[in-house]
């Protein structure tokens, strides 16, 4: 760690002294329902998120920063040094739905409890814009002067595509340096490359039976199934149940089923689960196509290449090993793949899988092997490429920087990680995610009773407005 600056005691005491102002500002944020809604003149994601974006603007105005809104897409607060902004700091105002199932308080009714808050957005995003407002409060009410400014951005569309970054960045430039407190400390400077791409075949079910008759799994392509279903046709009791006992103790999923004259209906739960980490949770899509090999099914066009699919896209292989995809780096880490959605009705297979991939995949190695190998199993992939992967030199002044913060703050080593998601500042050539979740701790960000801990929220809007100084002063 490096040595601690002489204004440490002074910011660090002034943060202090407003942890109940920041707690209630917080508080005003969470108390307005920011989802998106419906467009209206003058609220592109409706009267939810332009309201927490007036909110908000009246907040920095109130604090003496120099304010704009940019048509109710982001708002925008400044604290001017002698030269040109240096620092762009970027958060969301709006949240994801909510459901009726919360226990500690109403999910748009902030509750204090003990070192934690309550209430939808106070980990994402709102908590950490407000952690972003003290911090820069700070530097102005303390009275340091910047040789370069600092630039409060909130947007208000990040849950539902970042349109409103994009409609912001159509006017305006990116500045030299930029985080978003929108992930978690230590600091993300790699994000992986996406391959998410449909495929589909026709494959009609054959006269011979057993048969399968219908499958319906998985509903988003960034989403591990955490169910499947199908319906067969013919088949013997014996013979399904031997199948899903060995499918059980094989996978850990669960199987349940029912028949109905000549027909059986399968239902499979696993663990639904990201799949830019489809490890944790438990495919029960790739499980069923385990247990389609199981079965004794009569050879034709539909069980054919649910075959082919189970040899792609074995249960367990996250890493593509079966597709001869698997792939690592020492930055970025290892490849990941999911097969995430299957439907099969009428003679039609259709599918989407997502794969996140590390720096050293091409065009070559990744999206071309997929497609060779879904067309030699008799599929034809949708085509495109991969979105590109995000990478910030971990030796960059700017990392280097934010990390010595970090650490002055939380007495952790500092450190750089490679993520298969994406954050706020995927877009952006120099930016980083930075903060304010701690690695390891669950706030049910996108829960139920969500809730950020008031202490990291205290000590975020000292590591930033400590890199505020270290950067622009």
């Amino acid at each position: 760690m490096g040595k601690e600056p002489e204004y440490k005691q002074k910011l660090d005491a002034w943060i202090d002294a407003h942890t109940d102002e920041m707690i209630g500002d917080l508080k005003t944020l969470v108390r307005i329902n920011s989802v998106r809604g419906e467009a209206k003149e003058g609220m592109p994601y409706g009267e939810g998120p332009a309201a927490v974006v007036a909110a908000m603007e009246k907040l920095m105005a109130s604090y003496g920063l120099s304010v704009t809104n940019y048509e109710n897409y982001c708002v925008t607060g400044d604290l001017n040094g002698a030269g040109e902004k240096a620092l762009d700091i970027l958060a969301h105002l709006d949240v994801v739905p909510v459901s009726e199932d919360w226990t500690v308080t109403k999910p748009f009714e902030p509750l204090v409890v003990g070192d934690r808050i309550y209430g939808r957005g106070t980990c994402d995003d709102k908590g950490p814009g407000v952690a972003a407002l003290y911090a820069v409060r700070a530097v102005k009410e303390l009275g340091f002067a910047l040789k370069r400014g600092v630039r409060l951005v909130y947007g208000s569309d990040e849950e539902c595509g970042s349109s409103d970054l994009e409609y912001y960045y159509s006017k305006e430039k990116e500045a030299e340096y930029t985080f978003s407190p929108d992930a978690n400390f230590p600091l993300i400077n790699i994000e992986k490359a996406r391959l998410s791409r449909s495929f589909c075949a026709e494959a009609a079910q054959g006269e011979g039976r057993p048969a399968l008759v219908s499958i319906e799994a998985g509903s988003k392509a960034n989403v591990v199934p955490g169910k499947a279903e199908a319906v067969f046709e013919g088949l013997k009791e014996e013979d399904l149940a031997k199948a899903v006992k060995q499918l059980e103790e094989e996978t850990g999923v669960t199987v349940s089923c029912t028949s109905d004259g000549g027909r059986c209906s399968v239902e499979l739960k696993g663990a639904a689960g990201h799949a830019a980490s489809p490890a944790a949770g438990n495919n029960a899509l790739t499980a069923l196509l385990r247990l389609i090999e199981l079965l004794p099914l009569a050879a034709g066009p539909a069980a054919d290449r649910m075959h082919a699919l189970a040899r792609l896209f074995p249960h367990g292989d996250w890493r593509g090993e079966a597709l001869k995809v698997a792939m690592s780096d020492e930055e970025s880490g290892s490849l990941t793949l999911s097969l995430d959605v299957l439907n099969y009705k009428d003679g039609k297979i259709e599918g989407i899988f997502d794969c996140r991939a590390p720096l050293c995949a091409t065009e070559e190695n990744l999206t071309c092997v997929m497609r060779k190998a879904l067309a030699e199993a008799g599929f034809s992939m949708e085509e495109g490429g991969m979105t590109p992967a995000h990478a910030v030199s971990a030796d960059s002044f700017f990392v280097r920087t934010l990390l010595d913060c970090y650490e002055l703050y939380s007495g952790r080593k500092g450190k750089t990680l490679a993520i298969g998601g994406g954050t706020y500042v995927h877009e952006l050539e120099r930016g980083v995610a930075f903060g304010c979740a701690e690695e390891g701790v669950d706030t049910h960000m996108h829960g139920d009773d969500e809730y950020m801990k008031i202490s990291i929220m205290v000590m975020s809007a000292k590591i930033f407005a400590d890199a505020i100084l270290r950067l622009c002063m």
